[in-house]
């Protein structure tokens, strides 16, 4: 009956945090540095079977914390899946965290990961595949309202003058993104949810993440064509226009497309059965291969053999 007068955001916001108090009560919560800088810490959730070498790792978008994804793991570590979820130290430029982000990798001893990456963490996720092209670390790409040229938010001139705002100043600027027209239930409580990660951040926090958003850069398609893309993003209102997906299309024209009809700015909280099944989806081309985010025990014999014909028929026309 309490729960029944309880708005959904609430208690989509108390799932999270129990989630959250679990996690690190059952040692999946880390805090990492990996920088000479001390003040800059990396906090992960890491949680699946630690045999898997080539985990899926969750970079969050500007306004997120790690805990944004805790719908993705609930589900996907059911299902036998490794999954980390990341939440950034205080970086100003994208080489100084792809450095960082290279240095993770290598504290936590992963040769290649799969990448899925919302909003900034899909740029993100890009440059750092870009970054490691010639040592390869990204083995997929899954970029969720994605963009690929920082331009198109006009505002690469104020990038390098978002330290020096307060606060309050830069939430402004990022709820001014936030849908703001009527939304159905399941949005409103992820934008709501969004809201209060939001508020959970600082100032560095939010003005690097602001910084990295809007300085001026693009990813350069040649170096990460080889890479097995999968390209989510919603029809609805979000915070990408209609001219920044096209030109995702057209930088990766071999793409899977993963579309949802709705869920706005944060699919992966309102529409979470729908993302995580594209999830599976993406990370199924790589079953029964050193590359797979799953635990061999949870794939039937059947599955495996499919994959094997899969690969064998892929390899054959790529000789051709």
């Amino acid at each position: 009956k309490a729960l029944s007068i309880l708005p959904i955001w609430a208690a989509l916001w108390a799932a999270g945090w129990c989630w959250q108090k679990r996690q690190e009560q059952h040692h999946f919560f880390q805090q990492i540095i990996v920088d000479d800088d001390d003040s800059k810490v990396w906090s992960l959730y890491d949680a699946g079977p630690r045999s898997i070498r080539c985990p899926l790792i969750f970079l969050p978008p500007v306004s997120g914390t790690a805990d944004v994804f805790f719908q993705q793991i609930l589900a996907l570590t059911g299902w036998g899946y490794r999954v980390i979820a990341l939440q950034y130290p205080v970086y100003w430029d994208h080489l100084e965290f792809c450095d960082g982000f290279r240095k993770l990798l290598d504290h936590l001893q992963l040769d290649k990961v799969h990448l899925f990456g919302a909003s900034l963490g899909g740029f993100l996720a890009q440059k750092f595949a870009e970054y490691t092209h010639k040592s390869p670390r990204v083995q997929s790409l899954i970029l969720c309202n994605a963009f690929s040229d920082t331009s198109i938010f006009n505002q690469t001139w104020t990038a390098n003058s978002f330290w020096l705002m307060p606060a309050f100043m830069l939430k402004k600027i990022v709820l001014g993104n936030f849908a703001s027209g009527p939304v159905d239930p399941e949005m409103a409580d992820g934008i709501d949810f969004m809201v209060d990660r939001l508020e959970s951040l600082g100032q560095s926090e939010l003005a690097s993440r602001l910084t990295l958003n809007c300085q001026n850069s693009y990813v350069e398609p040649h170096k990460i064509r080889d890479i097995p893309v999968t390209i989510m993003d919603v029809f609805d209102q979000s915070a990408l226009s209609t001219e920044a997906k096209e030109e995702m299309y057209k930088l990766y024209p071999n793409a899977r497309r993963a579309h949802l009809k709705t869920g706005g700015n944060f699919p992966y909280l309102c529409r979470s059965a729908e993302v995580n099944l594209y999830i599976q989806i993406h990370l199924l081309q790589f079953h029964g291969t050193r590359y797979a985010a799953i635990d061999p025990s949870m794939v039937s014999a059947e599955e495996l053999e499919v994959q094997k014909i899969s690969l064998h028929t892929s390899s054959e026309q790529e000789e051709q």
